[in-house]
């Protein structure tokens, strides 16, 4: 543990900008509780909800003040008395945390916490835990997803999208992926899609219905919904879903599109998925690791006293590139 007992953390005292992120250097170390697991943080991921949240617009708000960051990876520190499943300096990464994770220590429930395979670095780590477990949500634990069926990932140049990119092809479906800049558009080829479009270009969505030959998508995994819903909606094939991954407004819809195809729109939240889902989600990941088929890949890095910065890129940046990471 620290010696002085104390860390740098990013505090956030009042919702608002990228500003109100700020760097303290005298935040107590957190002591982990009975099940719960201390890490010495090396990486974190950051992700659009964690904005969403810093702003006060998400549905959930934390009490303040409070330390933003779910999917850490470092070394276990120390553990609780009823911890069993872990042992200090075994290299680990987190789906959530308790204290949270934009900080050089965060504790998590013993639940939260798995191995990191001695293949991946710190950095992928990090990209692990939120982006692939949200993929895994949104594509097998809501739409059901079965091989043989299309699904497009709207936004597959992020961590999610990447993720789900992998894990579509994993589960024999045909990915049809979209980006914004070259850069991103070469990144989702290189991940395994079959096809990807640029989602500036107007007529992009009357080229993915003809690479279905008309017949539309059975699943959309949408990470901008307030821009895309409604088109998303016309995409579908007869029973297709949409699943919300992402939405940074309202968004106006034809119901009788839903209608036309008898397709559902559901909402994805990593927040609700239980223990068992999270097992289950990881326990794929391990495989998909040891297949080969699974490697996370690391876009911008920002040492932590720029998580402003990260923050303001995440949002207001001209596309992703890979998943975004802040170092300590």
């Amino acid at each position: 543990m620290a010696s002085s007992g104390v860390m740098k953390a990013i505090r956030v005292s009042e919702f608002g900008g990228p500003s109100v992120l700020k760097l303290l250097s005298d935040v107590p170390v957190p002591t982990p509780g009975k099940r719960q697991v201390l890490i010495r943080v090396r990486a974190c991921g950051v992700n659009p909800v964690e904005a969403y949240i810093r702003a006060g617009t998400y549905a959930r708000r934390p009490p303040l003040p409070y330390t933003p960051g779910s999917d850490v990876a470092g070394e276990v520190q120390e553990v609780g008395e009823e911890v069993t499943s872990f042992k200090g300096g075994e290299r680990v990464f987190t789906t959530a945390t308790d204290s949270g994770g934009y900080a050089e220590f965060a504790v998590a429930g013993e639940d939260s916490v798995f191995r990191l395979p001695a293949g991946l670095s710190h950095e992928e780590g990090a990209a692990l835990g939120v982006p692939y477990c949200t993929a895994y949500r949104a594509l097998v634990t809501k739409a059901h997803a079965k091989a043989g069926e299309t699904v497009l990932i709207h936004g597959a140049s992020g961590g999610v999208g990447i993720a789900g990119v992998q894990l579509g092809r994993s589960l024999g479906l045909r990915v049809l992926g979209t980006a914004g800049t070259p850069g991103g558009l070469d990144l989702v080829l290189q991940q395994g899609a079959h096809l990807v479009f640029n989602h500036r270009e107007e007529d992009y969505t009357h080229k993915i219905l003809e690479a279905t030959g008309g017949d539309g998508v059975d699943i959309i995994v949408e990470m901008l919904a307030n821009v895309n819903l409604s088109q998303d909606l016309q995409m579908l094939a007869h029973g297709g879903r949409v699943t919300v991954v992402g939405s940074r407004g309202s968004v106006e819809i034809n119901p009788r599109d839903t209608m036309a195809k008898e397709s559902c729109i559901m909402g994805v939240a990593l927040f609700f998925a239980t223990p068992e889902e999270r097992k289950e989600c990881v326990a794929t990941l391990y495989r998909g690791m040891e297949g080969g088929w699974l490697h996370p890949s690391v876009g911008r890095r920002y040492p932590l006293k720029m998580a402003a910065q990260a923050h303001q890129d995440i949002m207001e940046g001209p596309g992703a590139c890979g998943k975004m990471v802040l170092t300590m």
